[in-house]
């Protein structure tokens, strides 16, 4: 179930929020609901990316790219994550969510999700994601002048570049 109401507060709450920079980092800040639980009364895992949706929709927004966005009709589509899960969280705990962008590539976009509470680091992703619009993906710089950046993307982190290897050979795997 999609979170309707966390995405109304978050749209309000980021249009009124500090403006972000494409390179700055977004802080959201939630408590864990009912809806949010699965059977052991504990975060779902799944409902962990769904929250992450959010933190990059507060990102667009915040940065201002959304009238490009829509302007354009782009539209986001997540590529591939990975999710370290390394504590729980229960009903109606207080976490942060800290969105950034990590770099980029030619075609996907890499960032990080952390999930925070005061005392712990509950889980952190990798993601890659891009944007498409009728009949192609766009171009990575092009994402980032649209979010005001013009320069280049920052080194991708070593473990970015295992990440893109592991998948490369994972993709060869798939068609052998």
């Amino acid at each position: 179930m999609h979170p309707v109401f966390r995405t109304l507060k978050l749209i309000i709450d980021a249009r009124r929020g500090k403006r972000l920079q494409m390179l700055d980092t977004s802080a959201v800040h939630m408590r864990v609901w009912p809806n949010d639980l699965d059977i052991n009364f504990h975060v779902n895992n799944g409902r962990y990316l769904t929250l992450m949706d959010l933190g990059r929709l507060d990102m667009m927004i915040r940065s201002g790219s959304m009238g490009t966005i829509f302007k354009r009709k782009w539209f986001p589509v997540m590529g591939a994550a990975t999710v370290r899960f390394k504590r729980s969280l229960h009903l109606f705990e207080k976490f942060t969510l800290k969105t950034r962008i990590l770099g980029w590539d030619e075609k996907w976009v890499y960032m990080e999700h952390r999930i925070e509470t005061v005392e712990h680091l509950a889980v952190i992703a990798i993601v890659k994601a891009l944007f498409r619009e009728k009949g192609r993906s766009v171009p990575s710089q092009e994402l980032a002048e649209a979010f005001g950046h013009p320069g280049p993307s920052p080194k991708l982190e070593d473990f970015i570049e295992d990440w893109k290897k592991m998948e490369k050979d994972f993709d060869r795997r798939q068609t052998d």
